[in-house]
Formats: C-alpha cells, sequence, structure tokens
C-alpha cells in the first residue's frame, strides 16, 4: 500500500478546457485492463516536454523529441502500458511511427503533430495493431473530465493512480492544472519507469512553457528516486490550451507567478506520490541538504542517501544505524569536504556533529523517529548557502519479490 498517499476522487480532478482524454482495454499485454489513454488537443495548444537522459532512450521518446523539436503543432498524445517499446531498434521506431500515423488518421491531423508514449516492459516488440485497434474506443471515450480514468490507464506495476488538480484566480478568471503521473519502479528521472502529464488552460508563450518545465521537473521528477534506475522512457509533458483566456508571454505578466507556483506545487505532489508507491514501500522519506556551495553537490549527497541500499534497508526495518548515512554523505563526491563541519538531524533529533555522534543523542530517540511512517533526514554541510530535497523510499522484502516477477 502507498505511503499516506490516497488517488483524489474523479471529482477532485478539474477538467482543462481544450484537452479532452480517452482509454480503452487494447490488450496490448494483458486482458481485462485499461491499457491505452488518447488525448486530443484543440488548436491552438503549447506543448513541451523534458524525458530521459539515458542512451538507450526508447523509441517513443525518440520520436517526442523529434516532433517537439520539429517545432509542430502538438495535436494529440497516445499512451500504451504494457510494453516499453525500448530496446526495440529501427523495428521500435517503425511501430512509434505507426502509432503516430493511426491516431492522425483518427483525428484528422498528421502524424507529426502526435506524441507517443510507451511504458512496461523493455525489449519486447509493440503489438501495435492491438494499439489500433483500440484507438476507435479511445476515441469514443474522449472526454474532458476523463482525468481520473487516465490516471488509471496509465499505471503499471503501481499500486495506486496518481494524480492532482488545483484552481488559481487571476483578475477574476480561474485557470484550471490537471496532472497525472505513473511510476513505482525503475525510478531515478534524469532530466522513472516515470510518465507524467499536466496540462492547463492558462495560455503560455511556447518559450515560458519550455523553461516552466525544465524548471518543474527540476523541483520534482528530478527531486526523486526508488531504486536509482534511471528508466529509458521517462517523460513529462505539459499541455497549455490558453481556453481560459488568461495568456502569459513573458515571467513579468500579471499572475504568472502564482499560476507558476501551482504547476510546481501539481508536480511535486505528482512526483511524490511515485515515491510514496514505490514498489513494496513502507515509509517515505525526504532528505534535505542545506548549507552546500551549489546545489548540484547538495544534490549528490541527498541522493548518495537516497539511492544507499543500506540506508534504505535500515529505514524499513527501523534501525538507527545512522552510520549508514554519514558513509552515504561521505562518498557523495564531493572531494573537498569537511566532515568536522557536517551536521545530521533525523526530523528534530540531532545525531552527528563535529565529525561524530552528536553528544546529546540517544539511540532511542532515533529508533523513535525510524519507526514513523514519514522520515526527514536533514544534512547541513557547513560550506554555503545551497540547499536541496531528494525524496525517496525504503527497500522492503516485496521490492525484491515485485521485480523478480515482473515479466510473469
Amino acid at each position: 500500500m502507498p505511503v499516506n498517499y490516497q488517488t483524489p476522487s474523479a471529482e477532485q480532478l478539474f477538467p482543462v478546457a481544450g484537452v479532452r482524454l480517452g482509454v480503452a482495454e487494447a490488450e496490448i499485454r494483458k486482458k481485462n485492463r485499461r491499457d491505452l489513454t488518447l488525448v486530443a488537443l484543440d488548436a491552438g495548444c503549447t506543448v513541451a516536454g523534458v524525458f530521459t537522459q539515458n542512451r538507450f532512450c526508447a523509441a517513443p521518446v525518440q520520436l517526442c523529441r523529434k516532433h517537439l523539436s520539429g517545432g509542430h503543432e502538438i495535436r494529440a498524445l497516445v499512451i500504451n502500458t504494457g510494453i516499453a517499446n525500448a530496446g526495440t531498434g529501427e523495428p521500435g521506431r517503425q511501430t512509434a511511427q505507426a502509432s503516430c500515423e493511426a491516431v492522425a488518421e483518427l483525428l484528422g491531423v498528421t502524424a507529426d503533430q502526435v506524441l507517443p508514449f510507451s511504458t512496461g516492459v523493455i525489449l519486447e516488440p509493440l503489438p501495435v495493431e492491438r494499439l489500433k485497434a483500440g484507438l476507435p474506443a479511445a476515441q469514443a471515450n474522449l472526454k474532458a473530465d476523463n482525468w481520473h480514468a487516465a490516471a488509471h490507464a496509465i499505471m503499471t506495476t503501481d499500486t495506486v493512480a496518481k494524480a492532482a488538480s488545483r484552481i488559481v484566480t487571476v483578475n477574476g478568471k480561474k485557470v484550471a492544472i490537471s496532472g497525472v503521473s505513473k511510476g513505482a519502479g525503475m525510478i531515478r528521472p534524469n532530466m522513472a519507469t516515470m510518465l507524467g502529464f499536466l496540462a492547463t488552460d492558462a495560455g503560455i508563450a511556447q518559450p515560458l512553457l519550455d523553461a516552466l518545465v525544465k524548471e518543474a521537473a527540476d523541483a520534482s521528477f528530478n527531486c526523486i528516486t526508488v531504486d536509482g534506475d534511471t528508466s529509458t522512457n521517462d517523460s513529462y509533458v505539459m499541455i497549455a490550451s490558453g481556453q481560459s483566456g488568461v495568456h502569459f508571454l513573458n515571467e513579468g505578466d500579471a499572475g504568472w507567478a502564482e499560476v507558476k507556483a501551482a504547476i510546481i506545487a501539481v508536480s511535486v505532489e505528482l512526483a511524490q506520490a511515485i515515491v510514496r508507491d514505490g514498489e513494496g514501500a513502507t515509509k517515505f522519506i525526504a532528505v534535505a541538504v542545506e548549507g552546500g556551495k551549489d546545489v548540484e553537490e547538495c544534490r549528490k549527497v541527498g541522493y548518495a542517501i537516497g539511492h544507499s541500499p543500506l540506508v534504505k534497508t535500515a529505514f524499513f526495518a527501523s534501525d538507527p544505524n545512522l552510520g549508514r548515512i554519514l558513509a552515504a554523505v561521505g562518498y557523495a563526491g564531493i572531494s573537498d569536504l569537511d566532515v568536522d563541519g557536517v551536521t545530521v538531524w533525523l526530523d528534530n533529533v540531532l545525531v552527528a556533529e563535529k565529525g561524530g555522534r552528536a553528544a546529546a543523542y540517544q539511540e532511542a530517540d532515533g529508533a523513535r523517529v525510524m519507526e514513523q511512517a514519514e522520515i526527514m533526514v536533514r544534512v547541513d554541510l557547513g560550506r554555503g548557502i545551497a540547499k536541496a530535497s531528494v525524496y525517496t523510499c525504503d527497500f522492503s522484502y516485496d521490492y525484491v519479490k515485485i521485480n523478480a516477477d515482473y515479466r510473469s
């Protein structure tokens, strides 16, 4: 079960004017499950995305990058689960292209106006004929208030669907923001198998949206790790329809700060939901690193702690074996780190300072914190003013079981 997370109800997810979503059962890999999602965009939408940095990126990622960089007006997204269409070479690229062509014919647009997304098993061919056969049902299901269904249809090993919404009022006009994400394992985005989609009915100029999707990803999906594996298919896409009547051309425009903050908040909620639903997770851990010379070294420390199997298994066991945290800080890659200046807390419990165990620290206090479902690890590097946060979970027995059985 996810750690302190519940899927919002359908009524809590706001429709976004100009964006319609439809789902279907295409039997991509398994029967009797929604595994195909079609998103239709009205003319005039701006679209931006960030993608995995894995060099073995999936065929649909390659095609998405090509279509976005070509300056085409994006009119549709097609998303399948079950098969990732990754590690499939030229046949995989042809399959992704065929998916776009099928959507284009159905909606009366061109293939380069369609973005394809896949998630699931790697090294297996995507049964594109099944996908194409499922598209008419997905089209018939297109609705503006279908975010809840879409959140369920993009799941793989997720135990819960992940979605979030906000309403922001700008000059008396309401701006809707809604998004969905999926992911539970192979999570360590570098822009996990992670997909995320967010839409707003605000109008956002393309350069502004291109910058925002990167900033939002850095504040959210690029701050999470379940197992340290960067997937071949990671994608996060933003859509701005402009149909609220609120438009932004520059960062200085009235209301932009509020809308931007809400979009980033939705992104963070979607990203954290992935960690809360990490495969086999029983605890949600926030690692806050401060006092760094720059953000990059703070993230290095945060990820060293968040990736460590020894740290993560200690959290699962509620074992205050906190030397593992110090070791992770030490090997994070800061060559000139003065360990005597490092301070570490578990929640509000001071654990380490001046190069060793804090004089006032009692193991019973550490054990009490470790038993919680949500834990904060705070590290002060004592060498600057930069800070960064990373969100992770523990490693349980179930993580191994889930991944050992994944292809069966």
